[in-house]
């Protein structure tokens, strides 16, 4: 992204004009004038030292991550240094790195977990250390008391329910006539943020198709056939498959969502963040059913998900705004770091379609 742009986005939110109006849908998802406002005036009481940890550095997301950061950073003149595993499945990886963070006793360590689950001793250790710790892209549900001083993230749960609303409007008329199957592909089922996504998308179809009095039931990975509610056993009107592959990588999302699209009654796909996107549209390159026989939701940004929606293989996809939570993660840490009581930053995010992606509040948010 371009200095002048980002700038200019920088600007906009700070005014409030980004704030405002978060398009998830016909909802505004939620008010993050009061997490943004506790950052007024803020400057750093010391020229402080940061280490992030991200979830890898495989998809751009993360680099637009690194570019709010680098803003932040500048304007409070403080410093940062950024590791991550490879890949998000490298848990044990990513746990090492944290470890070594906190033992360097930083003035606090942003937190993007690949596992939620994995980096709970280490956050303890963090808390006992008195290193503060803000996590951002993923929530954590379990994290010890006072380890975590802050969260900067997108309303997960919302953004899975804004994907099936959005498809829900698409697919309803060919309900009724016989078992369809709607498919969605979560890059992971132990990422919090993934989670959320994943059983968001799946409750609310399986509300809005009850609403209509259709019933659904699951196939799948266990974790999200577990998590559904509503779902019935047995004969159904729709089938939501869910495929979680065994690595979090474009290829093997790819290999998951082929699985489905060709499957017969399939008649729509959601991949839930930008590696599982991008896997359906690698597996749609040899098929060609997008935007066609079959409706296709994606998740985030990057160059081919833009295409994608631009040219209707994908009828839309919600984006969020990564370069924000990376921008209010170096502000939450400067806070925190001068001895600050924080509350939690939600992040904007918003559904996009070829009619309104060149929109000024959506558009900074669709990183290449």
């Amino acid at each position: 992204m371009k200095k002048k742009v980002l700038a200019a986005m920088m600007s906009a939110i700070l005014a409030g004009s980004l704030i405002a109006a978060p398009v998830f849908a016909a909802e505004n998802l939620s008010d993050t004038t009061e997490g943004v406002a506790q950052f007024d005036g803020l400057a750093a009481n010391e020229a402080y030292d940061f280490q992030i940890v991200v979830k890898s550095f495989q998809s751009t997301y993360w680099q637009a991550a690194l570019q709010g950061m680098d803003q932040a950073a500048e304007e409070l003149g403080v410093t940062y240094s950024a590791q991550g595993p490879a890949s998000e499945s490298d848990i044990a990886d990513q746990v090492n790195m944290l470890n070594s963070a906190i033992n360097g006793a930083p003035a606090g360590v942003g937190l993007a977990a690949c596992d939620t689950s994995s980096v709970l001793e280490s956050l303890q250790a963090a808390a006992d250390a008195g290193v503060p710790v803000v996590a951002f892209d993923t929530g954590i549900a379990d994290a010890p008391e006072g380890s975590v001083v802050c969260t900067v993230v997108t309303d997960n749960t919302a953004a899975g329910e804004v994907a099936a609303i959005n498809m829900y409007e698409a697919i309803k008329d060919q309900l009724g006539n016989g078992t369809v199957r709607i498919g969605e592909i979560n890059q992971d089922n132990y990422a919090l943020n993934i989670q959320q996504r994943g059983l968001g998308f799946i409750n609310k179809m399986i509300e809005l198709a009850a609403a209509d009095g259709y019933t659904v039931a699951m196939e799948g990975n266990e974790f999200y056939v577990n998590g559904a509610e509503g779902a019935v056993e047995g004969d159904a009107d729709i089938i939501l498959e869910v495929r979680v592959p065994a690595q979090t990588t474009v290829d093997l999302c790819s290999t998951e969502a082929g699985t489905i699209l060709d499957k017969e009654d399939t008649i729509a796909v959601f991949g839930s963040n930008q590696t599982a996107a991008e896997g359906l549209l690698v597996a749609n390159d040899n098929r060609e059913v997008l935007g066609d026989t079959v409706v296709g939701v994606g998740f985030d940004a990057g160059t081919s998900i833009k295409a994608a929606v631009e040219d209707g293989t994908f009828l839309g996809a919600v984006t969020q705004s990564p370069l924000m939570m990376g921008y209010y993660c170096i502000y939450a840490l400067t806070a925190a770091a001068n001895g600050q009581e924080l509350i939690d930053v939600p992040t904007d995010g918003y559904w996009y379609d070829a009619s309104n992606m060149t929109d000024e509040n959506i558009a900074p948010n669709l990183y290449d």
